[in-house]
Formats: C-alpha cells, structure tokens, sequence
C-alpha cells in the first residue's frame, strides 16, 4: 500500500481563491482587511515565519500592519503595543511571535490581547469557546489538520483518533475540536504523550494518527494500523536538518499521509488568513 500525500498547498491554494471573494465583497463595503504582527527580538525563525504570514497577505491584498521591537524592551513596552492594536482599526486580528527572548513574559501579553482580534485562537477565552463548541477564532493549527482532512475525504466522525502530543497549540486543542458534535469531527479521541511508555499499543489503533512530539523517528511503520491517516506536525533539527516525528516508511502502509514539510503548515497559513478574514468581516458586520 501506497499512501495518498495530504498536499496542504493544493488545499491552501483553493482558500485562497475563496478568501479573495471575501476580501473584494469587504472593499466593496469600503473595509480593508489588517492583519497585525508583532516580533520581539531577531530569532531568525521567528522573522521567518512572520515573513512568510506578510508575503501571504500582500498576495491577497490583506494590509499588514508590522512592530518589531528589540530583545531589549521590557514588559511594559510590549503590554503598550498590544494595547494599541488592540484599539487600532486597521487592525482587525493579529499575532505575537512566540516564543518571547529569555525574561519577557508570553502568556502575560497574550492574556492582554483582545479576544476578538486574537488571530492564532490561543487565547483563553477562544480556547474556551472551542471547548465548548461555540464559535469564535480557532486554533489554526488544529483547524488546519481538520480542514486537510475533511478535503481529502478522510473519515473522521465515529472514527478513532489517536493524537501524540498534548501541547496546547496542537494536541488540546485539537482533541477538543475533533470530539466535537460537528460536521468533520464527532470522533472518538486518545490523548497521549511520549511520557507513555509504549505508545504502539495506543497508535495501533488509530484509524486517524496525528503526531506532534517534536520526537525524531517516535513513529515507525509497524505503530501503525494499515490504512490508517497519519499526520504529522511536530519535527526537530538535526544537522541543521528537519528530522519528523514519524518514518517516511509509514506511507508504505498508511491510507493518507501528511509529510512533515508541505502539508500542515500551509493549512495552518490558510487558517491564519482564515481568521483574520472572518474578524474583519465580524468588524464590518457582513
């Protein structure tokens, strides 16, 4: 067995032409789109990943709306910035870059931020909303690994899902919104961690198997139940080289496999954009 690849970029590519609808019926009503970022100190990852989310939007015709402060400011520096675009029109959602240079405090400012304009659905009240299967932003991470499914006709409702990592951008969040009473969710969902000291008899039984573990080599093709969709999300660097969580071996016998580059992440993109779409259409009242 051959595994059909989860291509995130195909699927990425169609919101896109679905967000620019949405963007052009927002000019029309005289609304642009803002997106806000915020990066704090010169991780080049960080700048990376911010990059590539401005690059995303001037592709659409979103604004963005860009601070970097250096890995010298304080704390009150930051809480001054989030209050800003968080009364900022221009500004209808947007993200801080995580994680914050040693000393500074990411949770406190993410606290701060408004809930409505929280991008990346982290903050504890979106958390909360999706727990209990209202709406509001969503994590996009999660969000996206749901959405590359339900595209690729992968069952989910009344099926098992076995998710390894409990982190709460991916895993939580991700258990929470799949055993939802929805359309693509209704699962029945396993949580587990690399704390589990054998993980095979949990994988096994997975008929939907997400890996977030940031664990090189964790998931091997004999973990896995024949068939079954395996998703990864979380790798590591060795050798200046992306090492995944789950053997390239196991599309020899999954149904559906989502490779560690090229697949989640530009459906995390797409969520992002996603969000900051709707929050500007929330804005707008359309």
């Amino acid at each position: 067995m051959t595994a059909q690849i989860l291509d995130g970029n195909v699927v990425l590519d169609r919101i896109k032409d679905d967000l620019r609808a949405r963007i052009a019926k927002l000019g029309a009503a005289g609304v642009t789109v803002g997106l806000g970022t915020i990066l704090v100190g010169d991780d080049p990852g960080s700048a990376k990943y911010v990059q590539m989310k401005r690059e995303n939007c001037a592709e659409l015709g979103i604004a963005s709306i860009h601070t970097q402060l250096p890995a010298t400011a304080t704390q009150a520096e930051i809480d001054d910035l989030v209050d800003r675009y968080n009364t900022d029109p221009a500004v209808h959602a947007y993200l801080m870059q995580h994680p914050f240079p040693r000393g500074l405090d990411f949770e406190s400012a993410l606290l701060r931020v408004d809930p409505a304009k929280d991008v990346d659905g982290l903050h504890p009240v979106n958390l909360g909303k999706l727990v209990q299967g209202v709406p509001g932003p969503r994590s996009c991470t999660p969000a996206g690994i749901q959405a590359l499914l339900a595209y690729y006709d992968v069952p989910i409702a009344g099926r098992h899902v076995v998710i390894v990592g409990r982190g709460l951008t991916v895993g939580k969040a991700l258990a929470n919104l799949l055993s939802l009473k929805e359309p693509h969710a209704n699962a029945a969902v396993t949580l587990i961690h690399t704390g589990v000291p054998d993980l095979a008899p949990y994988t096994r039984q997975a008929d939907i198997l997400v890996v977030a573990a940031g664990s090189p080599g964790l998931i091997t093709p004999d973990m896995v139940k024949p068939g079954a969709a395996v998703v990864q999300t979380g790798a590591a660097f060795v050798n200046g080289k992306i090492a995944p969580d789950v053997d390239p071996a196991v599309a020899e016998v999954a149904g559906w496999f989502a490779k560690a580059t090229g697949s989640v992440g530009p459906m995390t993109r797409a969520m992002l954009l996603q969000n900051v779409v709707a929050a500007a259409e929330r804005s707008a009242g359309l």
